[in-house]
């Protein structure tokens, strides 16, 4: 049996994989995201919020990777994992809306969003850690990613409508202040792309890399 390490504190990402059959053990990241980009910045220039969200949920999961000792030492041995990290960003015109700093900033954001479409990018990193077939497993040492991007549109809500929602403090918690599968939910008028994307990992996208490495999604349904 195939098992799969989610790098990510998201409930939402976790009760994704859970609807899917997949029960993946978290282990979460200690990755400081704003150092990540600035180092990313410094070194290549510009960075778009499709390629940020990538450079992090690989930065995520390598620190994983990297550390079941220190943060999982259950896991230190174990030859049948896949890692899978994530990071979602919401982009409006060019402005990226990350996670609010408070309640103000949440509020704000929303009376800038409200009536207009946004595109929400979730990057995807994973890591095949299973044991290598030189070593007589069905690991292959793949390490790959991708991003799924879909375009969210947003209803055009009141001020009540706003200070409501962010006073459930739902939208503190979320990149770009917004949930599709929450409170939140009645705030979208549509969407263009992958629903679960939206929700923080793209089960299509998820697919598409755990093939490249070998790996099957039924490999990691619940038994």
């Amino acid at each position: 049996m195939t098992r799969l390490v989610l790098a990510s504190a998201s409930p939402a990402r976790l009760a994704t994989l859970q609807s899917a059959g997949i029960d993946a053990i978290v282990v979460v990241s200690r990755v400081d995201e704003d150092a990540v980009l600035a180092a990313a910045r410094e070194r290549f220039g510009t960075i778009v919020p499709a390629d940020a969200v990538l450079l992090l949920a690989q930065a995520k999961v390598e620190d994983v990777a990297h550390s079941f000792t220190d943060i999982a030492p259950a896991l230190a041995d174990a030859d049948d994992l896949i890692l899978l990290g994530c990071d979602s960003m919401l982009e409006i015109h060019g402005e990226i809306i990350g996670k609010p700093v408070d309640a103000a900033d949440a509020t704000a954001r929303w009376r800038a969003m409200r009536g207009r479409s946004g595109v929400l990018h979730t990057g995807h990193w994973i890591i095949d850690d299973r044991l290598p077939a030189s070593d007589g497993g069905q690991g292959t040492s793949g390490t790959l990613g991708a991003t799924s991007s879909t375009i969210v549109h947003f209803a055009d809500l009141s001020d009540a409508e706003i200070d409501a929602y962010v006073a459930t403090g739902e939208p503190l918690a979320v990149a770009g202040a917004f949930t599709i599968d929450g409170v939140g939910g009645a705030f979208v008028t549509g969407i263009e792309g992958d629903h679960h994307g939206v929700v923080g990992v793209s089960l299509p996208l998820l697919r598409e890399l755990l093939g490249q490495v070998g790996v099957l999604v039924p490999d990691l349904w619940r038994s």
